[in-house]
Order: structure tokens, then sequence, then C-alpha cells
């Protein structure tokens, strides 16, 4: 029994192609059988038989001497960027072109119907409107779309272009501002005779056009906001020709929205930094801060000065409201720097080394307190003084027995002592501030003699000059306690000694009186300058 035999490899190949060979051959032969699909024939006959021998050279009028009309207009879609430094305005604009040609006239009945033909730009006649104030990029248009040929001879245009023209600023109501920038089309090559522009809704009669850009397709900025196109034709006439030369001013109005951004990050903390300003001259002396605020401050106004001209361009002509203020504010700062450091120095003089000027306190302690309805500081007296202790009258009897109970047998060492009683040289009447324990002592000086009660003293000693140990030159003592030198070596030490601590303690108030009163003068003098800076 045999097995039957396996195909051959080729053989099985050809099996597998052969259905996919007649479906390209049904295919072959539908499309052979299917009409040709061609142009419109129409439109390519129109396209041969106007541009066949067209020079695109030549400017499209019959005779020579005559003028060509082109109608334009912009169409914006977006202010791109405000430049204030650079002083740029760039947008994205449509610039519609529209002129006749009398070489693009036929009859669309002759042509299929058909009434417009789109070529390209480049093959055509195009009209050589430039920006004239461009600052940079191109002066014409790069983009050439295609033109559209309509059947009575028009031809429109309308290229897309990004223009940067030149824009003056003015800065003077930064951030509050309103800018108003223009663009200026116009032919570099021909002059009025030869091309006359016109804004494409111009009428007859005005050469000004109320809405000379169209906002329809105008994507809003988030900065600016348009407040006027107004478009306005002119003639001009320059000293190299006789021949005016056309040209529309596009004029865009702008104005800075009011967004919380300027507000917020350079108006408020600028007004803040001027109050605290005023603060300084609030800030105690003793602090030891009022220098370093001062500093503090001028500082902060001098990085927001900094900020600002950053933004401003250099050769603005006006010079911001808002930088004014900071200036004018920098300068106030720095006063207050100068006033302060002399507040402080005032406040920081002792009256034992620097003596206040007569003119000082009467300008400050007679003048300005009314003004600034500041109060004056009163003299105080200071109680308990020498001069206000009460006097105890002397008493005939008990003097000598006080003194000798209070010395013993050491009064037979005074002159003029006797068994009898302590007699000192001098004597009458007099008087010694109560509270002063010294005993019965006479010799004191006029009006003065001993008494009191026994626990008290009678007399008031002083000294007018100086003697023995207890050399003081104080005065300004009451009269019963001027002794003479002599009366005083007649007491026993323990009464000199007392005499001499009653009168330095009596002089080392006094002392200390005035020096207060000086500082406390010298205080006002500084909180008086702080109130007239303010």
């Amino acid at each position: 029994m045999t097995r039957p035999a396996l195909p051959s490899p080729a053989h099985a190949h050809s099996q597998v192609l052969r259905p996919a060979l007649g479906w390209v051959v049904a295919w072959v032969v539908v499309f052979a059988l299917a009409p040709t699909c061609q142009a419109n024939p129409d439109a390519k006959r129109l396209y041969d038989d106007l541009l066949s021998s067209y020079n695109r050279l030549i400017r499209p009028v019959q005779n020579n001497t005559d003028k060509i009309t082109v109608w334009m207009r912009l169409r914006l879609s977006q202010l791109i960027d405000l430049n204030l430094k650079e002083q740029i305005m760039t947008t994205n604009v449509w610039v519609d072109h529209e002129w006749r040609d009398h070489k693009f006239q036929w009859d669309p009945d002759e042509y299929g119907g058909v009434a417009e033909l789109y070529v390209p730009s480049e093959i055509i006649w195009l009209p050589d409107i430039v920006l004239y104030n461009n600052a940079d990029g191109e002066y014409i248009i790069t983009t050439m779309t295609k033109a559209v040929l309509h059947f009575n001879g028009r031809v429109t245009w309308s290229p897309p272009a990004i223009f940067k023209s030149s824009c003056v600023i003015d800065v003077r109501y930064f951030p509050f501002d309103q800018q108003d920038c223009f663009m200026k089309f116009g032919s570099w090559t021909y002059d009025g005779y030869q091309i006359d522009l016109k804004h494409l809704d111009q009428h007859e009669g005005t050469d000004l056009v109320e809405v000379g850009i169209d906002l329809v397709e105008y994507y809003p900025s988030v900065e600016w906001d348009i407040m006027g196109v107004p478009a306005q034709r002119n003639e001009k006439f320059y000293p190299c020709c006789v021949e005016p030369y056309p040209d529309i001013y596009f004029n865009i109005t702008l104005r800075r929205k009011e967004t919380l951004f300027y507000t917020v990050n350079l108006i408020i903390p600028c007004v803040s930094l001027e109050y605290l300003s005023v603060l300084v001259f609030y800030l105690p002396a003793y602090s030891g801060e009022k220098v370093a605020l001062c500093i503090s401050i001028l500082l902060s106004q001098t990085m927001f000065f900094l900020l600002i001209s950053e933004i401003m361009p250099s050769t603005s002509l006006a010079m911001p409201l808002l930088g004014k203020y900071l200036l004018f504010t920098m300068l106030l700062v720095g006063l207050s720097v100068i006033v302060t450091i002399i507040v402080l120095n005032i406040h920081y003089r002792k009256p034992s080394t620097h003596r206040l000027a007569p003119w000082v306190r009467k300008i400050f302690m007679d003048m300005l307190p009314p003004m600034l309805l500041m109060r004056v500081p009163k003299k105080e007296e200071s109680k308990g003084s020498v001069h206000e202790l009460p006097c105890s009258r002397p008493r005939e009897n008990g003097s000598n027995t006080n003194l000798r109970e209070r010395f013993g047998d050491r009064t037979h060492h005074f002159p003029g002592s006797s068994h009898n009683g302590f007699r000192p040289p001098g004597g009458g009447g007099g008087c010694l501030p109560v509270g002063i324990r010294m005993g019965s002592l006479s010799g004191l000086g006029p009006g003065c003699a001993a008494g009191g009660d026994d626990d008290g003293m009678a007399g008031s000693p002083g000294i007018a000059g100086s003697s023995s140990m207890f050399e003081m030159p104080y005065g300004d003592l009451p009269e019963c306690f001027h002794i003479s030198p002599e009366a005083q070596a007649n007491y026993p030490v323990e009464i000199q000694r007392a005499i001499h601590n009653v009168k330095f303690i009596h002089h080392h108030q006094m002392q200390q009186d005035k020096f207060d009163e000086a500082v406390d003068l010298r205080l006002h003098v500084s909180y008086g300058n702080d109130c007239d800076s303010i």
C-alpha cells in the first residue's frame, strides 16, 4: 500500500496568490471603466487667459497718468504686548487690501459661471504698503496668502501679520495710566499721484473714521482695555518732493485695567511705609530703635523705587507720580533720620557735661507747647527740704541740762563752760529745724538760741564760711544755720559732724533737684522735637 504524494512548495504558493491576483485584476477593470475625474476646466482656462501675459511689476492702470486707489483696513486679532521699557506695541492683525485691476475683468458666462478666482499673491501686482513706525521686524507683510480676483476687476487680499510698532509711553499716572499708540501705513514707492490710499470704511468728504479697526474677532487682553480705535487719512509733503504722500494713522487708545496686582504689590506697601515713618517719632528715645526703624524704612522705599525704575522707560518724558511720591517720602524719611539723631543727641546729653542753651529753653518751653498743645512740666519743690522744716523756739531752762546729759563731763572742754551749765559765746533767740537732735547749743547765728524739748534740738547750725576739719563751701541755708567759725569750733566733735552732714545732704539734694530738672527739660525738648516733626 503506497502513501499519497505531498504537494510541492511551489504549487502551494501559486494556490495562495491566485485569489489575490484575481482581486487586483478586478480593481483594474473597475478603474478603467470609470469616468475620468478632471479639474474645473473653466477655472483653468480663466486662469490661463488672465495670467498668461500678465506682468506683476507694472502698475495696473490703462494710462500712465491714471492713479490707482487702494483701500485698506485693519482687523485686530490680539494685542500681544505693550512693552513700557522698550516702548513697543506688538499686535496681531489682518490687513485688508482692496483695489481694482482692469486686467482681471471677465464675463462669468463665458467661463462656466466662475465669478471669483483664487490666485497666489506672489504672481500679481501688490501695493507696497508698509508700516512706517516699525520698531522691530519686517516692514512689509511676509505671509503671502492667496488673493481673490473678482470678475469686475476688484482684487481683495487679507494677509495676517504681526507688527511691532513704536509707541511713545506716558507713565505719568502709572499704574493707572492711559496710552495712545498708533500704526502709520503708507506706500513706500508711489506718491499720491500714482496711488491714492484710503480707508475701507471712509466716507466721502471726511478723512476720519471713528472705528478704524475691526474688533469683531479681537481676543481681549488681560492687562489693557481698548478705549478707542479711530483712523485718520493724511497727506504729507516732504522736502524732497512736490508730490503728496498719503498715509493712514490707525490710533489705538489703551487704558490699563484696574487690577489688584499693582495695588496690592506696589501702592499699599508704599503708603504703609509712609505711615510707619510717622510712627518713628512716637517711639520713645530710650528704646534705642528709632534710628534702626528709620533706616529700615529708607531701605524699603529705596527697593520700591528701584522696582519702579526697572518698569519705567529710561527715556520717559514724564516721571510717574508714584515715583515722585516715593522720592518725596525718601527725602522725608532721610530728614526724619537727621531729626532722630538730633533728638537722641539731646536726650542722652547730661547736664553735667552740656548746658542747655537759653534759646532752646525759650522755644521748647515757652513758644512751641501752646502751638503743639503740650503740657509744660511744672517745677516741683523738693519735699522735706531744710527751708521748709519748722523751727523750735528756745526755752530758757533745760538747755545746759540737756547738753550735759548727752555729753557728760566733756562739756568742760568747751571754752566758757561752767559748773552751772554750758554757755558758749553768742546767744539769743533762734530756730532749728525740728528733727535734728543736736542738744542745747548756744553761739548760733543771729536770732538763734538753744531751746526745745529734751528730745529735740534748739538751734540751727549752719556754716557761712569754712573752718576746722568740716570745711564745707555750701550755701543757701536758712539764716539761723549761719554760725561763725569761732562758734563752731566750740561745739563737740559729734555736733560739728552733724552740722557737716546736714549741710552735705542739703547741698546734694539741691544739686540733685537741679540735675533732675535739667534732665526733665531735655526730655521735654526731645519730645517737643518729635511732636514738631509729626
